[in-house]
């Protein structure tokens, strides 16, 4: 049994919460990550730079196995040369030791270099696959993510476990390498003070997994913070014209307000966490010393180990402070990037319901048949689009009429499968346009939206963006059926950069625009959402007009609440309540559909259309 159709109230709390204001950002409940479903799921954009990375192990590897060596040396120097009074064993021994010094700085340098490369390059797999991948998602999942979130995803997280890979993941596995060898050599030297320093071990690892459960919170909490923060800023850029004719800028500052001292606390909370284990760490190596001096200075007077081995001991053990104090550094790092990893899979991990078919229609007519279709939104419990059946003859060219909120921008977006279909299908030619190629698809379905987006290019860049190949005739054409003749009174012409969202046009521009960018790509069905409501009367008069002979083979839907668009459709289809309710002529349905004749004289004005028709006169 199908359910009601939704209201235009239920789909807003759907789409919004109860809390019309402000609905919570909607991402999956956070689980905490783990090394291997997070970090390793990224292993295949490291196997390109394989051959670097193994080159950046090795050079660390061999710059902590000098500073290792060095003491040792240093231990033979005065064990030997020193002690002896052997002035040619001393600048011997001090040339290997200046030597091993030279030979560390280079095999530093070669691993920040490889590094660089390996790191940068996996980072950018991971972002073009991702930024992909975005592309890929349906409407609906845009519709329900804060750009702000998928911006800081994309830039900060992905830049967040480059770092890590880079240096952390190295750096983790030299310092415990380092702290293992030197403290087994530690040992061999002298046991008592090796215990000594093996002992001092045990409450910097139980310290560590204590340390971990709360810093990976307070991490999650402050990279979903930042996304928060991102999504006002943009929101309000975007906006800002709104914000300002409206006065209320002190109301956005508060709303960025209130986020921004959200993530500053929980910044802080972080700092504080960090700088209590960060000083614990450094705490238990200099306690550890002083045991080892103290034990050092007994047994050199009892003669139980010799000077050298005692300056040895102490500068390897020295050399430990560094590795056991950065642990603190590192784990966040880790745990940083783990949570950082743990988001970017959100979004590898959302599904893709739109996916290519097997089939392409490469000479296409053009008729579009619903059958039978529903839509349903995401997380709804009711249908938004029921029970639809509507038959569009290839050529034909059929007007969508409907009252706000009855689901025509959905329709429309259902035909270039922005979104899928929930119930039933769409076909073109009798073939499912889920069974075709999405690129194949969007080739013969071409779209003009009724809020229409303009990009930060020139005005030719964004008129070409459906078909790059387009020559200047068919370009001079499209401005003049779209009547966008304005293009070359700006400054560059088509050259001009219009800004971002087409700001600096007025919105019947950027209308002409979008309806011009549609026309170019010469699609087979051409899908326009009540893309004239900006126009004045005398420009939709002479759009129409042209838009009549653009409309000739060419199967058209077109979205529609003024009488003189719908007079381009050969027929008209009324949507109500999410279904078709009516389809045939203009004059028909004006004469026999009562509910057809209000709609359309609700939306009629012609006292005011007449006044607008008289200063265009007038000009």
């Amino acid at each position: 049994m199908r359910s009601a159709p939704m209201s235009a109230s239920e789909r807003v709390r759907v789409l919004y919460g109860d809390n019309l204001t402000r609905q919570p950002t909607l991402r999956p409940p956070f689980a905490r990550p783990t090394p291997l479903s997070s970090l390793l799921r990224f292993a295949p954009y490291i196997r390109p730079y394989l051959g670097r990375f193994i080159v950046m192990f090795v050079a660390a590897a061999g710059g902590t196995g000098i500073s290792i060596v060095v003491p040792l040396v240093t231990r033979q120097l005065i064990d030997g040369p020193i002690a002896a009074g052997d002035r040619q064993g001393v600048f011997a021994l001090g040339a290997i030791a200046l030597g091993l010094g030279l030979v560390e700085g280079g095999l530093a340098f070669v691993r920040r270099w490889v590094m660089a490369i390996a790191t940068l390059g996996s980072e950018t797999g991971v972002r073009l696959d991702m930024y992909a991948k975005l592309q890929r998602l349906p409407w609906g999942f845009h519709s329900r993510w804060e750009s702000g979130q998928l911006l800081s995803r994309i830039m900060n997280d992905l830049s967040t476990m480059r770092r890590f890979i880079g240096f952390g993941l190295l750096m983790i596995i030299m310092n415990l390498l380092q702290i293992i060898v030197v403290t087994s050599l530690l040992l061999h030297l002298y046991w008592p003070m090796g215990l000594v320093v093996a002992v001092a071990a045990v409450p910097v690892v139980a310290v560590c997994l204590f340390n971990e459960r709360i810093y990976t919170r307070l991490s999650r909490a402050i990279q979903d913070q930042t996304g928060d923060v991102a999504s006002t800023v943009e929101e309000s850029m975007q906006s800002v014209r709104v914000i300002k004719a409206f006065g209320r800028s002190r109301l956005v500052f508060g709303q960025f307000d209130r986020r921004a001292k959200v993530l500053y606390s929980t910044s802080l909370e972080r700092v504080s966490n960090t700088s209590k284990f960060w000083t614990f760490l450094e705490v238990i190596p200099g306690l550890a010393l002083v045991a080892v001096l103290t034990i050092g200075a007994l047994a050199a007077a009892q003669h139980h180990l010799t000077l050298g081995t005692l300056v040895a001991f102490i500068t390897m053990m020295l050399s430990l402070i560094w590795p056991v104090a950065a642990l603190g550094f590192l784990l966040s790092m880790t745990q940083d990037s783990m949570t950082a990893a743990d988001r970017v899979s959100e979004i590898f991990d959302a599904p893709e319901s739109i996916a290519d078919g097997p089939l392409r229609l490469d000479a296409p007519r053009g008729e579009v048949v619903f059958e039978d279709v529903s839509y349903r939104f995401p997380d709804a419990s009711q249908d938004v689009l029921h029970g639809l059946d509507l038959h569009v003859r290839a050529g034909e060219t059929i007007g969508i009429v409907g009252g706000t909120g009855s689901g025509k921008t959905v329709l429309t977006s259902l035909v270039a499968r922005l979104t899928d279909v929930t119930a039933g299908r769409i076909t073109i030619d009798g073939v499912d346009i889920r069974d075709l190629e999405v690129a194949n698809l969007r080739g013969i379905v071409a779209t003009a939206f009724e809020d229409p987006t303009l990009f930060s290019m020139s005005v030719r860049e964004n008129l070409t963006l459906g078909r790059p190949e387009a020559t200047e005739e068919e370009i001079a054409d499209a401005i003049e059926t779209a009547q966008a003749g304005f293009v070359h009174d700006l400054p560059w012409g088509l050259e001009t950069r219009i800004g971002e969202q087409g700001m600096s046009l007025s919105g019947g521009q950027r209308q002409r625009l979008a309806l011009a960018r549609a026309i170019i790509v010469k699609p087979r069905v051409l899908v326009l959402d009540d893309t004239l409501s900006a126009l004045d009367i005398h420009t939709e008069a002479m759009v129409e007009e042209a838009l009549r002979r653009v409309l000739v083979g060419v199967t058209g839907l077109v979205v529609a609440h003024r009488a003189s668009t719908v007079m381009l459709a050969d027929r008209v289809a009324l949507l109500e309540n999410g279904t078709i309710t009516h389809v045939g002529r203009h004059s028909d349905l004006l004469a026999t559909v009562p509910e057809y004749r209000d709609l359309l004289s609700a939306s009629f004005d012609a006292e005011s259309e007449l006044d607008e028709l008289e200063r265009e006169v007038a000009k």
